[in-house]
């Protein structure tokens, strides 16, 4: 029989850890002041209309050196930390199954999986800088851009603090298709001419993330009685509605931003 105790060992056993990933724990730090995420969320939404009404009668900064370096670095840090999270997923698929990648509880020992948890929270607070490019660019900052981000640094917070199961998943999914994300950024802000259809993927990667979250969130209430899964109807109601927001905003981005455009040229030569 398969326990979850025997999936961890082989986990460790076949999966090693990188030097820099046997760095100290931060946890009982980011547990400690995990509720300083709500100040920052605010502070950040306060600074929106600060940064926008400054910039009101000033022409928008260039900024395309530093943002390449911004997109670059982040891209880079995205991919790692997707081969990283990617690869203990396969690794505890095949030798666990499903369930246990839901019940990731188990794992959140693990070298690998504690040094990306921490980093990963961490650099909710870094991306909070995208909007200040954006601002200072003078470029639209859409509800769905702060929305997001603001939302998503608070409930990484809580979910670090409170050891989700279903945050396995959430921090696997979001390094994936940040490493697509920002490498498009990057490639833009460079002038680089990406590929058609990439932004269009990435939309479809984030409805299909938002959408296999609330899943994953589901699966865990349902097995909460088994180890590694302990979970509460308040993790479930949190994570189903900022799951949902984010499945019909970006839902809503994709149809603005991909189909109606093709309707209405569509329509004109016609």
């Amino acid at each position: 029989m398969v326990t979850a105790m025997n999936v961890s060992h082989q986990v460790n056993q076949l999966f090693q850890p990188c030097n820099f990933e046997l760095f100290k724990d931060m946890r009982p730090f980011f547990e400690e002041y995990w509720a300083t995420s709500f100040p920052i969320a605010l502070i950040y939404l306060l600074l929106i209309p600060v940064g926008q009404n400054y910039m009101k009668e000033r022409k928008g900064f260039n900024l395309q050196g530093p943002l390449i370096l911004w997109s670059f670095c982040l891209a880079i840090f995205s991919i790692l930390g997707a081969v990283r999270m990617w690869g203990i997923m396969g690794t505890v698929i095949l030798t666990g199954g499903l369930k246990q990648t839901v019940c990731f509880v188990n794992f959140v020992g693990n070298s690998t999986v504690k040094f990306w948890s921490w980093v990963f929270l961490l650099s909710k607070v870094i991306e909070l800088g995208d909007t200040a490019f954006i601002i200072l660019r003078k470029r639209p900052l859409i509800f769905i851009h702060w929305y997001h981000h603001s939302t998503v640094l608070v409930y990484t917070s809580f979910g670090y603090k409170n050891k989700v199961p279903a945050g396995g998943w959430f921090v696997t999914m979001n390094f994936g298709v940040h490493a697509f994300m920002y490498t498009y950024y990057t490639l833009k802000a460079a002038n680089v001419k990406p590929p058609k259809m990439l932004p269009m993927l990435i939309t479809s990667l984030q409805i299909l993330q938002m959408f296999v979250g609330a899943i994953v969130s589901i699966l865990a209430y349902i097995w909460r009685q088994e180890q590694g899964c302990h979970t509460t109807m308040e993790h479930l109601f949190w994570s189903f509605i900022l799951y949902m927001t984010y499945f019909i905003l970006f839902a809503h981005f994709f149809r603005q931003t991909y189909i109606k455009p093709k309707v209405k040229a569509k329509t004109k030569s016609q």
